[in-house]
C-alpha cells in the first residue's frame, strides 16, 4: 500500500515562496499519478494539482496556474510543489494524494497527513 508523506510546510510572508515535499520509502512511484490537495478552515477540499506516473503531463486548477509547480522525481520516488508568490488566501493544509494510474483521473486512493502552510505577516 502506498504510503505518503508531506513535508516542507510552515510559515511565510505574503509574496514568498515555499516548496513542498511528498515521498514514499515503501513503494516506487513509477506507476502513480501523484496530485497535491488543500483545505482551508471552514472550506472543502480542493486539488491544487495532479502529475502523471511519468512526470511529463500536469494539471493545474486555475488558482494554481502560474505561480505553483508541481515535479516529478521518480529516483527519489518523490513529489514536489513549488509555491511562489503567496497569498493569505493560500494558507491551508496541504496533502498529497496517489492513484495506481498513468493519469491524472481522479480517483485517489491514497493520501498523506499533510503538512500547515500559513502565510501571514
Amino acid at each position: 500500500q502506498l504510503q505518503l508523506v508531506e513535508s516542507g510546510g510552515g510559515l511565510v510572508q505574503p509574496g514568498g515562496s515555499l516548496r513542498l515535499s511528498c515521498t514514499t520509502s515503501k513503494f516506487s512511484m513509477d506507476y502513480y499519478a501523484i496530485a497535491w490537495f488543500r483545505q482551508a478552515p471552514g472550506k472543502e477540499r480542493e486539488r491544487v494539482a495532479c502529475i502523471n506516473a511519468s512526470g511529463k503531463s500536469t494539471i493545474y486548477e486555475d488558482f494554481a496556474k502560474g505561480r505553483f509547480t508541481i515535479s516529478k522525481d521518480n529516483g527519489r520516488n518523490e513529489v514536489y510543489l513549488q509555491m511562489n508568490s503567496l497569498k493569505p488566501e493560500d494558507t491551508a493544509i496541504y496533502y498529497c494524494a496517489g492513484e495506481q494510474s498513468s493519469w491524472c483521473r481522479g480517483e485517489y486512493g491514497y493520501w498523506g497527513q499533510g503538512t500547515q502552510v500559513t502565510v501571514s505577516s
